[in-house]
């Protein structure tokens, strides 16, 4: 606290305006540090707000991309499963068609053998009968023709 000098009749006045016209001045800077503080605490506020907004726009993106990337996995499990069983029901097809053709083949290959043994046998008749004529042919006396 600051003491004033004493003159006649109280304290100087010099040294109490001087002072009342620096406490003015402390005042009023601050009030203007005060009011410029009040100012740049508004403005943070609305800064404060923007980004809770956009925190809150960005976390609802990201649950319904979390959410769309849930439904896209549930999709591609669906599909892959669909394509499992395509694929097994497919093969299972495949190898029906290669068993069946498989058999046909032995069936043919069957008949084939029984055909070539028939043929034998009736080449086997035919040669043996002509043998037999080639047989008779060398009995005959070809001396009585002469």
């Amino acid at each position: 606290m600051k003491k004033f000098n004493t003159v006649f009749r109280g304290y100087d006045k010099n040294e109490v305006n001087q002072t009342i016209n620096e406490i003015i001045n402390n005042y009023e800077a601050l009030l203007n540090k005060s009011k410029a503080t009040e100012a740049e605490n508004e403005k943070l506020k609305e800064k404060l707000a923007h980004y809770v907004k956009l925190e809150s726009t960005l976390n609802k993106a990201i649950f319904t991309a979390e959410d769309a990337c849930e439904k896209l996995k549930a999709i591609a499990r669906r599909e892959s499963n669909a394509m499992i069983e395509e694929a097994k029901r497919n093969s299972n097809r495949i190898i029906n068609d290669a068993l069946m053709k498989a058999e046909k083949v032995e069936d043919d290959l069957e008949t084939l053998k029984r055909n070539v043994k028939i043929f034998k046998r009736r080449l086997r008749t035919i040669v043996e009968s002509q043998l037999q004529v080639i047989d008779e042919i060398d009995e005959v006396d070809l001396n009585k023709y002469e």
